[in-house]
């Protein structure tokens, strides 16, 4: 088979993730990516304006791309060749960032989810958290909203923190309130930041428990992949948890489910043509 271009659009509840990838063999060229907050805009323009940038970048024409493989909440994505459920993506996608991982924790805006796989990002088995838990983006943002900080200084100043407060509901509504009752009490934000990480961490912990991650490099995935806080109490939440994991992210983390979709994009697109040739 010669080299083919593909795509793989992700939309999540919080953003819209491209890649563009070309596609020879085992050989893999990352060509472009985009990413868009959705900020009450509509995902689905997004995702064209995305790609239609990500063809520019790359001096090529929608013609081009063999296959658009959409995944997350894309499945109704007119340009998509084909959808991919976004457990498949990001197991794929992880391993493409780091072929080490066996295991992946996608955190995005609404919840987390616990993925197993194997060398090949093949899911071998998956669980989620449920959609009203205190371990979202969502969550995160609204905290940061009412302490007054940026989204983007949550993780250091978790990482400050000296005496963490902790927070026990697993409710995010209930959680909130238990933050408005620590700001009251003077309870510094570094603190409030990293005890609501710690609970998150032993959340995920027991996720990844639950399917039988044990032991190797989880690669954290989804809008929370880059938060230095959580990423730590992660790591120390194992340790408690008596798990041999290791918590790893990637700069490009938040692409995890979008690179995927390209790839696996890319195999289904050969496997109809093997099945074309042989008709």
């Amino acid at each position: 088979m010669s080299a083919i271009i593909t795509a793989g659009i992700d939309i999540g509840s919080g953003c819209v993730k491209g890649v563009l990838f070309r596609v020879d063999g085992d050989k893999q060229e990352w060509l472009a990516k985009f990413t868009s907050r959705i900020r009450n805009r509509d995902p689905f323009q997004l995702a064209q304006e995305g790609f239609d940038d990500m063809l520019k970048e790359a001096g090529i024409k929608a013609s081009d791309v063999a296959y658009v493989a959409s995944t997350g909440d894309a499945e109704n994505l007119k340009f998509s060749t084909g959808h991919f459920y976004s457990m498949t993506t990001h197991g794929r996608g992880a391993i493409f960032l780091d072929p080490e991982a066996r295991s992946v924790l996608d955190i995005g805006a609404l919840n987390g989810r616990a993925i197993k796989v194997d060398e090949g990002g093949k899911v071998l088995s998956y669980k989620m958290t449920s959609q009203c838990a205190s371990g979202s983006g969502q969550f995160l943002e609204n905290i940061a909203r009412y302490l007054g900080i940026a989204q983007d200084e949550i993780g250091t100043l978790s990482t400050k923190a000296d005496n963490p407060e902790k927070v026990s509901s697993i409710c995010a509504v209930l959680a909130e309130t238990d933050v408005i009752n620590m700001v009251s009490r003077g309870i510094s934000a570094s603190n409030i930041l990293k005890g609501i990480h710690v609970s998150m961490a032993v959340r995920l912990a027991k996720l990844l428990k639950s399917i039988g991650a044990n032991d190797g490099v989880v690669l954290m995935t989804g809008g929370l992949a880059l938060d230095a806080g959580l990423l730590s109490a992660l790591n120390e939440a194992a340790e408690q948890e008596k798990v041999n994991l290791v918590a790893k992210n990637h700069p490009d983390s938040i692409y995890a489910g979008a690179i995927g979709a390209a790839l696996w994009g890319a195999f289904r697109h050969e496997k109809l043509a093997r099945l074309g040739q042989a008709a």
